[in-house]
């Protein structure tokens, strides 16, 4: 009996402890979040709170106390530091996007300003001296030199695309085509302008093919077995090519002139909110670092082509008021609104790019890097390819059906009669040269300088992969790098590169792992992997990626990506 009354006496003496223990640490609390300032919210009770007055706290609970708490209730950032300060970080990217995307595409079009006016001044130069050449080796005796060089076939070959295509498109009648765009409906010209577009593009991505496989056709050595149709089917290719390409530039250029003639406006209103739709279909995408420069080496020929076709709207419209400086002043303002929603549209879709895609807007100075290197590798004495055609690889800019273009409606525009008209395009001819020299100047002094702060002097003296040894060792490659760690190349001290222009880069910077970037042989990737996912590795034959692995196949550079990726923006 006595033990039974010991026992219930400690039960009793442990179950007060407990509840004292509970309370004090109820009262802990109560005073911490005091302490914290935050309050309990009203209507939400703690389990453990222990014994609490249900009807006091439900006398506490009114609609004043609940407004008052509204009214007063305070929270802390700072407990979310990291986050806050990640949101402030994309706002001055946002900010600070138009001013590097402006940089890149200034560059870009002054690129593409050099490349368009080589084939009006030096382009023709070029070739007169390759046909000079041609006929006075033989008279010389010199039977064992070369005739002509690669670059001078190359040369010649695109003088004679011209002419023939010239010629061909004399027949041509822009008046009438005008006149049968002109009686369609708004709503078919609109549609008829967004097929030439998605046109202008597949054209643009197979074109420069074309071309490249008639200038390596034409100048590869002769010891090789024959594994082509031969250099005058390729020759008819590209020709038929150059023209089907100028007449779709000629009736884009022709809907657009309707559209700035229409007396409502309403076709040139719709086809600048279709540059808006261009937003929808890019902004919401997956966007590596790679695809951006894709998508703004393909904003920047876009860009340079619609100026030209409005360049030549002006001479046809121009031409048809006998050249009235008055009526300039009438196209001035719907010229304005095409370029300003070109820019906005530009600006707007790459800042939420970077946005979603957290891309700092740095990349772009990396974009500019490269295409700086383009030009300043294409002025090596081991150049193994034409600037002209390194931008068309790049950009997708191919100038020479714009050019045809150009000329076609400037001699259709502008009657050349009597002596003094031809001084005036000896003249008009001379500053084309004289600007085309001061343009090249001045971007090869800002190229050097780019690549210079990029760290890219010792990958100009790297020799150009082969691509032959390319195919052969793609497949050696991948394994290789499946099983072993990617190494990197050993570059020698270099007191400065010499360019064929006299042009000295001093390479005075200390030597580093991150200017040596690895070099891929192969054109399986487009795209480069996130800078979290180092530790994946990407198989090229079986497309899957497998986690866990120490090493992984080496990053896609940026100068290895001179594919035609303009016609869509592929995401692998």
């Amino acid at each position: 009996m006595a033990d039974s009354l010991s026992t219930g006496l400690g039960e009793e003496k442990e179950k007060e402890n407990e509840d004292r223990e509970r309370d004090t640490k109820a009262v802990k609390t109560d005073q911490n979040k005091e302490k914290d300032g935050i309050t309990d919210t009203p209507g939400f009770h703690d389990k453990n709170g222990g014994d609490r007055d249900r009807k006091g706290n439900l006398s506490d609970l009114s609609l004043v106390r609940f407004i008052t708490t509204e009214l007063t209730r305070g929270y802390f950032l700072e407990h979310n530091e990291a986050k806050y300060t990640e949101r402030r970080e994309r706002v001055y990217t946002c900010l600070r996007i138009p001013k590097e995307l402006e940089k890149l595409m200034t560059f870009g079009f002054f690129l593409c300003l050099d490349t368009f006016l080589y084939v009006f001044t030096l382009l023709p130069l070029r070739v007169i001296l390759a046909l000079l050449r041609l006929l006075t080796v033989p008279c010389c005796g010199l039977g064992g030199s070369r005739l002509l060089q690669p670059a001078q076939v190359c040369d010649v070959l695109k003088g004679f695309i011209m002419v023939l295509c010239y010629s061909m498109m004399s027949y041509v009648d822009y008046s009438m085509m005008y006149h049968l765009i002109r009686g369609q409906s708004v709503i078919k010209l609109y549609i008829i302008y967004n097929m030439l577009e998605v046109a202008d593009r597949l054209f643009s991505s197979f074109g420069q093919d074309i071309l490249d496989a008639l200038y390596w056709t034409a100048t590869e050595p002769k010891e090789k077995k024959r594994a082509h149709i031969g250099v005058i089917p390729h020759f008819l290719m590209a020709v038929l090519y150059v023209f089907l390409h100028a007449i779709l530039i000629m009736v884009q250029a022709t809907t657009l002139n309707v559209a700035f003639n229409s007396h409502n406006k309403s076709l040139l209103t719709i086809m600048m909110s279709n540059n808006f739709v261009e937003i929808k279909g890019s902004v919401f995408k997956k966007f590596e670092k790679n695809n951006l420069f894709q998508m703004s080496n393909s904003d920047i020929k876009e860009r340079f082509t619609n100026y030209i076709l409005l360049l030549i709207v002006c001479l046809r419209n121009m031409e048809q008021f006998s050249w009235n400086p008055d009526h300039f002043w009438v196209l001035f303002p719907d010229v304005v609104m095409v370029i300003t929603s070109e820019v906005a549209v530009d600006v707007v879709k790459h800042a939420f790019i970077t946005k979603f895609n957290d891309i700092s807007a740095d990349v772009y100075g990396e974009y500019r890097a490269s295409l700086a290197f383009d030009l300043v590798s294409s002025r090596q004495k081991n150049a193994y390819t034409d600037y002209s055609d390194s931008v068309s690889r790049r950009m997708g800019f191919i100038p020479l059906p714009l050019a045809l273009l150009l000329i076609r409606v400037v001699m259709s525009s502008v009657k050349i009669q009597g002596s003094l008209s031809f001084m005036c395009v000896l003249l008009f001819y001379l500053g084309m040269i004289t600007l085309k020299v001061l343009n090249s100047i001045v971007l090869l002094g800002t190229s050097c300088m780019f690549v210079k702060e990029a760290n890219m002097e010792e990958k100009l003296s790297d020799p150009p992969p082969s691509v032959a040894s390319s195919r052969a060792n793609s497949r050696a490659n991948r394994a290789k790098n499946a099983h072993t760690a990617p190494q990197q190349e050993p570059t020698s001290d270099k007191a400065g590169i010499s360019l064929a222009s006299g042009i000295t880069l001093p390479t005075d910077k200390p030597e580093s792992a991150s200017s040596t970037i690895p070099k891929s042989n192969s054109d399986a990737f487009l795209t480069t992997p996130d800078e979290d996912d180092e530790d994946k590795i990407i198989n090229t034959d079986t497309g899957l990626e497998g986690e866990g692995l120490i090493h992984r196949t080496p990053k896609k550079d940026l100068l290895e990506i001179d594919r035609f990726t303009i016609c869509g923006n592929r995401i692998d």
